[in-house]
């Protein structure tokens, strides 16, 4: 599993198994920032998220069509101590890339990398 190799993951425990939803109100040019959903985030019509599990599971969290959140599961791999290769069951053979810039159990900060943004 790539979560316990050496070159794994090099971020606090708080930051698997929680819900973490986008508050773009907070992002910088090249860095997205996302909040645990207990945060209290300013009205907004709808907030994209994901979970990372330490047993490798990601769950991607979509605004679906009712505007509820619509899980897509997935898996992710270390690539590196800050970086993550996700695949999602939605997009076969897509991977994205995910640094994380910063991590603590109350903010998130990442780059994504792929071959679109979304």
């Amino acid at each position: 599993m790539a979560a316990k190799c050496g070159s794994g993951p090099a971020f606090p425990k708080e930051v698997y198994g929680q819900t973490w939803l986008y508050s773009y109100e907070e992002d910088s040019a090249d860095v997205r920032t996302y909040r645990p959903n207990t945060f209290d985030f300013p009205a907004s019509r709808g907030r994209t998220g994901f979970m990372i599990k330490e047993d490798g599971t990601f769950i991607n969290y979509a605004i679906a069509p009712t505007d509820g959140l619509e899980e897509q599961p997935g898996t992710w791999a270390a690539q590196s101590k800050n970086i993550l290769n996700v695949q999602l069951e939605v997009a076969p053979g897509k991977t994205h890339t995910i640094e994380i810039v910063s991590a603590t159990p109350a903010v998130l900060k990442i780059k994504r990398r792929s071959s679109e943004e979304q």
